[in-house]
């Protein structure tokens, strides 16, 4: 007899540190190991309720105080470019796609420590070596890639993206470009890429990390057109208008029991 059993890992909890995204808000998070044979499958199941990857770590965002960090993405079938977005597509035609296994090089590690120093001097990355940055690329047990952007005449790297590909869509882990030229909106230009990269594949969306209403480092994601959010344990569409204020009620999330129970976990095939 065969029957399934659900694949349910530990799960621990962070403790509380300052918020990056909202001034005097403490942050915690939700968090499960990401080994195993079924390290895809939880990937793929766990993404979908709001859970994003940092090497073989799987978080969600779980303050006490408040829920108001958004998963995000965009329904690849629904999008229309803006026409910035347009211009901003036009103005890095010159910009050429490499897809690579996830190995860290030099060449890589120096651009990111350029746009850390000009960007993130003092964000939680800001002393990352170049060991814990082999690690940030390489350290994956799920499918993953690093899309390198050159610029086709002199060959310079321009800009780098670490993806990593679910059963439906992809997701930007992380990515960085050249400080010197902030002007040419590269980090639009690469979800504008990665939009064309999920209809290449077949794939639905286009996960981009969360959302935080009031954030000022997360507004540009709400620049985009077919963007949903993981709000109230569904997906539904970003309406700008909306009143976001439960979100940040203290008593807007429940218990960390209870957030666990409701997490729903891939099946795996087990004989008897």
């Amino acid at each position: 007899m065969r029957h399934s059993l659900p694949l349910a890992p530990q799960f621990y909890v962070t403790a509380p540190q300052s918020c990056p995204y909202l001034d005097g808000q403490m942050e915690r998070k939700l968090f499960t190991s990401l080994q195993g044979d079924g390290a895809q499958e939880l990937n793929d199941s766990l993404s979908k309720q709001g859970f994003r990857r940092s090497q073989n770590v799987l978080y969600r965002p779980s303050c006490s105080n408040c829920q108001a960090c958004l998963s995000a993405r965009i329904d690849v079938s629904r999008f229309k470019p803006s026409r910035s977005q347009k211009r901003a597509w036009k103005r890095n035609e010159h910009l050429e796609r490499r897809a690579t296994s996830p190995w860290a090089t030099d060449e890589q590690y120096d651009l990111f420590r350029r746009y850390l120093d000009s960007r993130h001097a003092d964000g939680g990355m800001a002393d990352m070596d170049v060991f814990e940055f082999a690690a940030m690329i390489e350290e994956t047990p799920i499918r993953s890639r690093v899309i390198e952007y050159t610029d086709v005449e002199s060959g310079d790297l321009i800009a780098v993206c670490l993806t990593d590909i679910f059963d439906d869509g992809v997701s930007m882990v992380y990515s960085f470009y050249e400080p010197e030229l902030a002007k040419s909106s590269l980090g639009t230009w690469m979800i504008l890429d990665h939009i064309k990269i999920a209809q290449e594949a077949g794939l639905p969306y286009v996960y981009l990390g969360y959302w935080v209403p009031g954030s000022e480092k997360m507004g540009y994601k709400a620049q985009f057109d077919a963007v949903e959010i993981y709000r109230q344990n569904q997906w539904v569409r970003m309406d700008q208008t909306a009143d976001y204020e439960e979100e940040f009620h203290p008593l807007s999330t429940d218990p960390i029991a209870e957030q666990v129970a409701g997490i729903s976990f891939p099946e795996k095939r087990s004989g008897t």
